[in-house]
């Protein structure tokens, strides 16, 4: 990870879904970040570094789980 992306996630004003407190604590959080990417980290492991999407990606991840395409 380079610095500027690194002083970027310092920074990001993360969040999780507004149910996400029904789970049990077991969330993701998100945040926007410059160039049209997305952060995305797990809520119990916010030190270990977060996965970078591009915009793009992280849009058809979340139509997917609006259409049930992950529910096992």
């Amino acid at each position: 990870m380079n610095d500027e992306l690194a002083a970027e996630l310092k920074g990001a004003a993360w969040r999780k879904a507004q149910k996400s407190g029904a789970n049990g604590g077991d969330c993701i959080e998100v945040a926007p970040l410059s160039g049209d990417r997305v952060g995305m980290r797990d809520t119990e492991r916010p030190d270990l570094e977060p996965w970078i999407l591009r915009g793009a990606v992280f849009r058809a991840f979340v139509d997917g789980v609006k259409n049930d395409e992950f529910d096992f």
